[in-house]
């Protein structure tokens, strides 16, 4: 008995350390379908919120891109516009020179046609980059765009009309680059008509 039983204890005492790891494996391993469900659903939900805060900031960084390339594509246009305004500021006065020069009486024909042909094309291409000539002809006056040098008595005019214009003025794609120098009509005063 001494042996066997010995034998067979030391077996059982064997068999039972190797079933407990096996256990312990198995309780690990073994998990049942619902607990396993319950980790996939867990997962899912974590990994698709994640994903929404990627999204998320992916969809603000694309907005912020497209914000900032407005933005710098409207500080291109701008500083185009105003240096294009400077230079045409500066040219003007080659322009009134033009208009003066054309004004003045020459007994040579074909240097005043000359002339008035390089005025047109002159003008022309200023247009095209966006000068606009102010009209005065027939006007009223307004101070956003003249600028009155002059102040007549006229009782045959309308009060504020434009009766001649000394400089031209100028817009630059719809803002004023030059105002026009005018004369301008008022009213006579009262003392005056009493005189005549």
């Amino acid at each position: 008995m001494g042996k066997n039983e010995g034998d067979i204890s030391a077996n059982a005492a064997e068999q039972g350390a190797e079933q407990k790891p096996a256990e312990d494996a198995g309780t690990v391993a073994v998990m049942g379908p619902a607990a396993q469900l319950a980790a996939a659903v867990a997962e899912r939900d974590q990994l698709a919120a994640e994903k929404a805060q990627v999204q998320d900031r992916l969809l603000r960084r694309m907005a912020e891109f497209e914000n900032f390339r407005r933005r710098v594509d409207r500080e291109k246009s701008e500083l185009r516009d105003f240096s294009t305004m400077e230079a045409l500021r500066q040219v003007l006065p080659v322009l009134d020179d033009f208009e003066r020069a054309l004004a003045a009486e020459t007994s040579d024909k074909e240097y005043a046609k000359g002339m008035e042909l390089i005025y047109q094309r002159l003008t022309g291409e200023l247009q095209k980059l966006g000068l606009e000539p102010i009209s005065t002809a027939g006007q009223k006056f307004d101070p956003h765009i003249h600028h009155a040098l002059e102040m007549q008595p006229a009782s045959d005019e309308e009060e504020h009309a434009i009766l001649a214009e000394f400089q031209r003025g100028y817009n630059f794609r719809g803002r004023l680059l030059r105002p026009a120098l005018v004369r301008v009509a008022v009213a006579p005063s009262q003392k005056k008509q009493a005189d005549k």
